[in-house]
């Protein structure tokens, strides 16, 4: 009897832990549709600048084309310069203007390399180069390029010559990248996350930009930074450098 007793007390054990095991089956199945459906709607704010195969959603600044120095390769868009004098450089800016927005992408630079992404871009005639509206995230070999030798506030990931990163994520020549600029006017808060880490916080208008304007070599550029809306630019600096998986949500 009591050996009975004793097995229908272990599979009544048995059969409880069975349905708290499909229980728990059904809850983590919930939860990832949960999850994927989140990580779906979350994708569907994001507009992808490049899809891979073509240029489509870029133009060459101040130029109806461009030219084969920018060409996609192994899906990436790839940088390089003509070889001999170049009589100008070929920045490439995207055709739709923002304003509040979080741009995503990755990028590797040549060794010894220099390049940058920038906001805020004003096309124009009057403007020979985007830098001169537009304030720059700055991509540098930090190990071989010369203006690292100036200090963080030249180096990968800093606001140029600005405001510097806290600390140096960047990896070396040849390997990519990932970096997030948030650029935010109705909070005033602008950021760099740099392979996962935030690395850069600083105003984007208002007196506090201005200070940070002032201290920089910009300090005289009358149309540096001065427009809320704009192009986004990824710059010819005469290096060779590569970008892929570049996408952009605006926001609210």
């Amino acid at each position: 009897m009591k050996k009975n007793i004793l097995i229908l007390g272990t599979l009544a054990i048995l059969s409880t832990s069975c349905k708290s095991d499909k229980k728990d089956e059904k809850t983590q199945e919930a939860d990832k549709t949960v999850d994927t459906t989140a990580m779906a709607n979350n994708e569907d704010n994001w507009t992808h600048l490049f899809n891979g195969e073509n240029l489509e959603s870029w133009k060459a600044f101040n130029a109806d084309s461009i030219s084969d120095q920018w060409q996609v390769k192994d899906g990436a868009i790839a940088f390089t310069p003509a070889e001999g004098k170049r009589e100008s450089t070929e920045n490439l800016i995207s055709k739709n203007s923002y304003a509040n927005f979080e741009l995503s992408l990755e990028w590797k630079i040549s060794e010894a390399g220099n390049s940058g992404i920038m906001w805020g871009v004003q096309e124009s005639e009057e403007f020979s180069e985007p830098y001169l509206t537009g304030p720059e995230i700055q991509i540098l070999d930090n190990k071989l390029h010369p203006d690292a030798k100036n200090g963080p506030i030249r180096q990968a990931g800093a606001l140029y010559d600005m405001m510097p990163p806290s600390e140096d994520k960047s990896r070396n020549a040849g390997e990519w990248n990932k970096t997030v600029i948030k650029i935010n006017h109705k909070t005033n808060k602008g950021s760099v996350r740099l392979n996962g880490t935030l690395i850069t916080e600083f105003p984007v208008h208002g007196e506090e930009w201005d200070k940070l304007v002032a201290n920089s070599k910009f300090k005289d550029w009358e149309h540096f930074g001065k427009t809320k809306e704009g192009h986004i630019a990824l710059q010819d600096h005469g290096d060779k450098v590569w970008f892929r998986n570049i996408k952009i949500r605006e926001l609210d």
